[in-house]
């Protein structure tokens, strides 16, 4: 298991890989609000699964984070490494929401439910999924690992692995391929 300050600076050379406009980790350490809520959410996830009294107190500081980044993540939402959180604003991510690995969200990405009910509703994310401005993934579906979401595309139905998934509703497309493996979503539009 990781320490805190690898995950921290992994955190934050993930920014600096990702963001072509980053130029230092102190400059991203101050003023990367994408950075600021996962690690936000870091310390509120770990409050929510240690102790059941500790979850008032980490949904109030999710709340806070929400409040100072504009990033809305529950604190039982499960984040993998190095997600990188671009721009940010409106970016929602529900309590049973699954995200992979070396996920990009870009800004007013949503991971939702469509259901009031308990248990499993909200998308799981595979690793090295990236999606685009303004999309929206909705419900208990599964999007494969190597997927790229168009910008404000809708997510209703499952997304095999290594597709495109772009329009509203969403449907799948082969992906083309791409030198660096990560295709800019906005060429889906």
């Amino acid at each position: 298991m990781p320490t805190l300050r690898t995950l921290l600076v992994e955190d934050l050379r993930t920014a600096q890989h990702r963001d072509p406009a980053a130029r230092s980790l102190v400059e991203i350490a101050l003023a990367y609000p994408g950075v600021h809520a996962v690690w936000a959410h870091r310390l509120t996830h770990g409050m929510w699964r240690a102790n059941p009294l500790l979850r008032l107190p980490a949904r109030l500081l999710s709340q806070a984070a929400r409040a100072l980044t504009g990033i809305e993540i529950h604190p039982g939402a499960v984040l993998g490494r190095r997600l990188f959180i671009d721009h940010g604003m409106g970016v929602v991510i529900g309590e049973t929401a699954e995200v992979g690995e070396d996920v990009v969200l870009f800004h007013g990405t949503t991971l939702g439910g469509v259901s009031s009910s308990k248990g499993k509703r909200h998308p799981t994310v595979g690793d090295r999924v990236v999606i685009g401005a303004g999309a929206k993934i909705l419900g208990p579906v599964a999007i494969g690992a190597d997927v790229t979401i168009g910008a404000n595309a809708v997510v209703v139905k499952d997304v095999p692995a290594g597709s495109v998934a772009v329009g509203v509703p969403a449907k799948p497309r082969r992906a083309p391929a791409s030198a660096d493996g990560w295709a800019d979503p906005a060429v889906y539009i």
